[in-house]
């Protein structure tokens, strides 16, 4: 997919947070989780990234297979635990508007030292139903807690086709001693 499919609105258009922080990363390995059709795998591919995508939605795989080879695209379900995030592999992993709680250890394992953790859950509004799909406004800033906090908002989400409020993190994980990090 060229990168002139990504137009201002449109549901091809990549999450305008991870453009802005994986743009500030020196690309490496890339892993995107509940994916759906692969917006964010495929910017990130076309950015020098090497990117394993994961979504449960066989449809989402088939379409981001289709889009680009050279993604990893894989059908997985998250909630049952069906793709194994592997030890501090990964430079990067995104998690947009996807909420699973028992997944942010496995994310922050995941995350080599110097890597980045990407992620974006809606958050409860008065006026909404609470869920389980929705964080308490500062709870997601907890789950990082120890790690250096690159972006951190709760608010409307900067995406025109999302409208409930978010929380979102880019956050780094401790660098080993003497290791240099992942920032150009």
């Amino acid at each position: 997919m060229s990168k002139s499919c990504w137009r201002a609105g449109s549901r091809l258009e990549p999450t305008p947070l991870l453009v802005e922080s994986a743009g500030a990363l020196k690309p490496g390995r890339a892993l995107d989780l509940a994916c759906g059709k692969g917006r964010n795998s495929l910017w990130l591919a076309a950015h020098g990234w090497s990117v394993t995508a994961v979504d449960r939605s066989v449809a989402a795989i088939e379409t981001l297979r289709e889009s680009n080879a050279a993604v990893e695209a894989r059908v997985a379900d998250l909630e049952k635990h069906e793709f194994p995030i592997a030890e501090s592999a990964w430079d990067l992993i995104a998690v947009c508007y996807y909420l699973q709680r028992d997944l942010f250890e496995a994310v922050k394992r995941g995350v080599k030292p110097g890597g980045v953790a990407l992620v974006i859950v809606h958050i409860f509004e008065p006026g909404h139903e609470q869920s389980r799909f929705s964080l308490q406004p500062g709870e997601l800033l907890g789950y990082f807690d120890g790690w250096e906090i690159l972006h951190s908002r709760e608010g409307k989400p900067g995406e025109p086709h999302h409208e409930r409020a978010v929380a979102e993190i880019v956050a780094r994980k401790p660098l080993l001693p003497g290791a240099e990090g992942f920032l150009e």
